[in-house]
Parts: C-alpha cells; structure tokens; sequence
C-alpha cells in the first residue's frame, strides 16, 4: 500500500473526523496500524505516510490459481467472511499439496478487488449505479465542490512551430455547479501531465482579466482514466491542496457530460469561425493561425461563454459561480501553487549578469548573493519572459527577461526561432558547397577524381 493509498484511508479520519476504530472494521486495517500511519502524518505530512520500495515489491507472492480461488470466492453471494474463504483455500491447497497463503495474503487479496466490481456482483446493478455513478449525475451543490476536468483533439489545423501543418489539443476545467470554464491549455501533441497541471494552475489561481473571476481549489477534481490524470505528481498535489480526484470507469465517461456539450459548443460556434477549420465534407483546409492566434480566441470565447446565459441554469455560469458571494479556498502563494504543479523544473549556476535560460538573460535584484550557486528554475512554458527561481526547495524571486519584459513569449516560440535561424544558416552553407564544388573540380588531376575522396557533408535533413 502505498502512500496515496494510505491517505484515502486515514483522510477520512483527518478531515472527517470518522474514528480509527470505525475506519479498522470498514478498510480492514488494524487499528493500530492506522494509529501508526497517523502518528507518521502528524510528524512528518503527507510524505511520510510513504515507505521505501522493497526490491519485490507490486510482486505477488501468492501463486495465480489461489487469487482467482480467493477472489472468485470473495464474489459469491452471499459473501462468506474472510475467516471463512481462508478455511476453504486452506482446504484446497491441503488436497493438492500446495503450501496455504496466510490469513494476511488472503485479506490482502479480498480487500484489493475493486469496489465496483464487488459492488455489482453482490449487490446488483441498481446498487452500482447508486454507489459509482450516481455522484455526478446530477448537480454540485455549490460552486467549486466538483471540477471536471477533460482533454479533445480540436478540428482544426494549425501551422505548428515547425511550419508544418498540426492539430491542437484543448484541455479544459469546468465547475459542474456553475458549467462556468475555471481553466483551460491549447496544446501540441499528445495530453501531457505537464499540460495539465498548467490548465489547472490556470483554474486554482487568480486570472489578470477582471471579467473572469473563477478561481479556487475544488473539493473534487473529476476525470477520466488518463495517464496524465493518474500520473503520482497530480496525486501527491492533490493531497497537499486537500483536493480529492475521482476518476471514472474505464471505457464509462459517465458524469463528463457537461464537458463534453461544452467541446460540442467549441465546435459548432467558435471552430467554423476560424481560418483552417474542418468542415464536414470538404478536403483539408489551408492553415493560417499558429498556436497563439487559437489560445487567444478561444480565451475570448470562454469568457463570453461564462457570461452569457445558459439554458438550463436560466442564468449565466459566471452569475451562478459568483451566487450570493463567498471566498474560494486557494493556495497561500503562486510560488507554493508552482511548487505542487509545474513538473517543468531544470537547474542553473547564477552568473554576475543574471540567470542564463533559454538563451534568454533573466535578472533580479535578489539573485545578487547567490552568483555562483546552483538554483532550480521553474516557468510556464507559454510564458517564458519570466521565470521563478527556487534555492534549496525554497522561493528566492521571479526573474525577468529584460529584452522582452513586455511581451509573451513560449518555449515552442523560441525554439521554432532557434531552428529557423539553424536552417538559414545550413542554407548558406550549401551556397558556399555549391561555389566550392565546380572549382575542386576545374583544378584536379583525372587521377585525382577517380580516387576515393571524402566528400564535403550536406544537411540532407533540412530539405524536407
């Protein structure tokens, strides 16, 4: 078990008040190992509910025909205790011969089943859905209790930093109480844990337009099974925010319905009004905007979304957020929120004239005692004219990029420069080939051309 694991269980003793002895009876745990993981959270937080990897562990020990027996057993109805599915494995190995699991392997086995799946075995369907599905089907009972939170691949094309036509990704958080959008990213390539955290640091915090005023930590982060929504980075910051993430069925997107109208919205209203959208029937269209022409117009759209008035709620998402008035619960700093989120980190030695990123220069006057010491740099990559610098796990400043401290700049916008400039460079290098070439020839011997001669290199891989 491990530390995530540890805190679903001992949370609802933390924060719901629910006793030890209670959580023993229902998890399965011992009392007193739950008094353990509590004395261990209590000294040392979230991070030392965590134990050191043992050199087999998520290695089961216990052979393949005993757990299906065990959990084949455990799914009958009426379940039989566990006292009882330890006799009757016992039994079984005693008549083949097989060495007998322990009665700890057995609870082990019993307890990791998955909840649905125990639910719908002996309970029916009808309990199922009550239990697993019903949370979402209907209506939050106040703004920033549940967060949705979803990927789609837009129909449109781009030109990409490369040049080349590309089809963006939008990510987008939704407050199911409100359908008010808290955040979103427009994104390049596959769904990423590092977009995601971006989209999400974009709805917990604070937004420079005064006419969105979203923001907060849910109590509930809802979302599907992907890999960037499972990765052990948003978990961990889920527990230190105090943020709850429930993830959906597998192949079951039940309750992601208003997301998923609002993807429908994005591409019926603003797609067809974008250069480059496809339409049905038609061939590939031309592409015209890059990455930050889409960011910016469907920022403007989600915040005449949230102000317009919504057909079911018979008000606007923002008017239905906002409600009678009430404060959000939100990090101490932006720095701490980048700490938990941003998985983007890299290090740098200060120099006399700043920080060195990029090819960007960043300065600040608090850097001055630490020239020549290492610091850990973390950015946004869709703004990198500003970074946020980290000095043994602990915020010093945010530096500027003085040359461009007025603009926005991305990472992609800076290395799609970088290769451009790389290309018309290697273009100069085959004019100079191309004069040096005939005049080798003009002064070599027959004898000399008929021998084997290196040849000067060419970049073969820019004329694509």
């Amino acid at each position: 078990m491990d530390a995530s694991e540890r805190w679903r269980i001992l949370r609802l003793h933390v924060e719901d008040a629910i006793p030890l002895a209670t959580l023993a009876r229902s998890t399965g745990v011992t009392e007193r190992t739950l008094q353990r993981w509590l004395a261990r959270y209590r000294t040392g937080g979230y991070a030392a509910l965590a134990d050191d990897a043992r050199a087999d562990h998520g290695v089961r020990r216990t052979a393949p025909e005993l757990v299906r027996l065990v959990e084949g057993l455990a799914l009958t109805k009426p379940r039989p205790s566990i006292a009882t599915i330890h006799r009757q494995v016992g039994v079984h190995c005693a008549e083949r011969g097989l060495p007998s699991p322990s009665y700890s392997a057995v609870r082990s086995i019993v307890n990791g089943l998955d909840p649905g799946m125990v639910t719908l075995a002996l309970e029916g369907p009808a309990s199922y859905r009550d239990k697993h599905e019903l949370l979402l089907r209907r209506r939050a009972d106040r703004p920033n209790a549940i967060w949705q939170a979803d990927h789609t691949m837009l129909d449109l094309l781009i030109v990409g930093p490369n040049g080349k036509p590309a089809r963006p990704w939008l990510t987008v958080i939704l407050d199911d109480y409100s359908r008010a959008i808290c955040g979103y990213m427009v994104f390049l390539g596959a769904p990423s844990a590092a977009n995601t955290a971006l989209a999400l640091r974009q709805a917990i915090w604070h937004k420079p337009e005064p006419d969105w005023p979203v923001c907060g930590i849910p109590d509930v982060l809802y979302t599907d099974h992907g890999s960037d929504f499972t990765s052990h980075r948003l978990g961990d910051t889920a527990a230190v925010l105090h943020l709850r993430i429930i993830h959906s069925q597998v192949a079951r997107p039940q309750g992601r319905g208003k997301i998923e109208r609002f993807f429908g919205t994005i591409n019926t209203e603003l797609l067809p009004t974008l250069p480059g959208h496809f339409a049905a029937g038609s061939s590939a269209p031309t592409p015209a905007l890059d990455l930050g022409g889409v960011d910016s117009a469907i920022s403007t759209f989600i915040r005449s979304y949230n102000a317009r008035t919504h057909r079911e709620l018979r008000t606007s998402p923002l008017h239905a957020w906002i409600a009678d008035g009430w404060l959000p619960r939100l990090p101490e700093s932006l720095e701490q929120l980048d700490g938990f989120l941003l998985t983007v980190p890299t290090t740098r030695v200060v120099q006399r004239d700043g920080i060195h990123f990029e090819g960007l220069r960043y300065t600040a006057a608090t850097l001055a005692p630490f020239v020549g010491s290492t610091v850990s740099v973390r950015y946004d990559p869709r703004d990198v004219t500003e970074i946020r610098v980290f000095h043994r796990d602990v915020f010093l400043c945010t530096a500027i990029s003085t040359e461009h401290q007025t603009e926005t700049i991305s990472l992609k916008q800076i290395q799609a420069a970088r290769n451009a400039h790389r290309r018309a460079l290697r273009g100069q290098i085959h004019e100079r080939i191309a004069i040096v070439n005939p005049k080798l020839d003009d002064t070599t011997t027959p004898a000399a051309v008929e021998t084997d001669r290196p040849r000067l290199k060419t970049y073969e891989e820019d004329r694509s």
